[in-house]
């Protein structure tokens, strides 16, 4: 356990703060209601793309499986179907078996907020005007940065397929078909064996785009992902792309949204999905919650989610380069 006591961690902590008190006072004044929820779940939804964390709870005789959440959604979701209307959840979340670098600890703080009646562009524009509230307070505070670069004053908008025609050389019919994607990238010199789809993407994506996304002065979104990388969004109508979008500072993810899935069935069958690919990547074998499934039966309204890494976005007001030196303790 290392303890940081310089005055340099302190006032980069002191940042981190304000960046939470700021995105509370911009929801709440919004007419979001924040919602305290559990850590642990006795049932996840499956994802194919992370680790959990597994644990047990023991008393006398009484033993049961539990997973640290690696995001609130599976609550959130249950909170919407019974009517709570907009709600934000401001908190730890936990994703295992990545290791420790400048931008990602395996516990590290999510907001997640949800919005009714909005498609997934139309919740880019909120998230970009609670970007300006946030800059808006941290610039008008003592602990000011004034070397911040970046202007939230618009998006730089780009599609997946813009994206990797722009920087990988990958047109929109070699993206959108596996077998020319998967040619396309051992071209490149790639390795296919033992690789899906989303694995070979994801090579890509990290090596040839991602260090050019949010570099030009402002933050990039990035939307309309293929449909192998829906999760849990809607799909357009071209059968192609998910109503998705992840947005990038300075060649870093800081978060996603999308249109949330409200078909049950559709939502069942990429349960059935996920939980394939978890097996095959030999992952935790964690119980799946089908009462997310039975939640969704009573009808998710129509709605938008998001999701944003609080300390990589406080990341980008302390101008600083790592997760680290925004903590007074690190025990990893």
């Amino acid at each position: 356990m290392q303890i940081k006591t310089s005055s340099h961690h302190l006032q980069n902590y002191k940042i981190y703060l304000q960046v939470e008190k700021a995105v509370s006072e911009y929801l709440e004044e919004k007419g979001y209601l924040k919602v305290d929820l559990p850590v642990l779940s006795s049932a996840l939804i499956p994802e194919s793309y992370l680790e959990v964390f597994e644990t047990e709870f023991n008393y006398f005789n009484k033993k049961e499986k539990l997973y640290l959440t690696p995001s609130p959604e599976l609550f959130l979701k249950r909170l919407l179907v019974v009517g709570i209307g907009n709600c934000y959840y401001l908190g730890r979340a936990f994703r295992n078996s990545e290791p420790n670098s400048s931008w990602h600890l395996p516990e590290f703080t999510m907001l997640e907020f949800y919005k009714l009646g909005v498609n997934y562009l139309e919740m880019a524009d909120e998230v970009l005007e609670m970007l300006q509230y946030i800059k808006n307070q941290i610039l008008n505070s003592k602990n000011t940065n004034k070397k911040l670069k970046i202007s939230f004053n618009k998006w730089e908008k780009i599609s997946v397929a813009q994206a990797f025609d722009k920087y990988s050389a990958i047109n929109k019919n070699e993206l959108f078909n596996q077998k020319l994607f998967i040619k396309k990238a051992i071209d490149k010199g790639y390795k296919s064996d033992g690789f899906s789809y989303e694995d070979i993407f994801t090579q890509i994506f990290v090596q040839e785009i991602e260090p050019y996304l949010g570099k030009n002065g402002f933050p990039t979104l990035l939307y309309d992902y293929p449909k192998e990388l829906a999760s849990l969004a809607k799909m357009n109508k071209n059968g192609k792309t998910a109503q998705r979008c992840e947005f990038y500072i300075n060649g870093l993810e800081v978060g996603g949204f999308c249109t949330e899935l409200n078909n049950y069935k559709e939502q069942g069958k990429r349960f059935q999905q996920e939980t394939l690919k978890r097996k095959k990547k030999e992952l935790i074998g964690h119980t799946i919650d089908k009462g997310f499934i039975e939640a969704l039966k009573y009808g998710l309204p129509d709605c938008s989610g998001v999701g944003i890494g609080v300390e990589r976005l406080a990341m980008i007001f302390a101008n600083v380069d790592s997760i680290e030196d925004l903590k007074l303790i690190n025990i990893h």
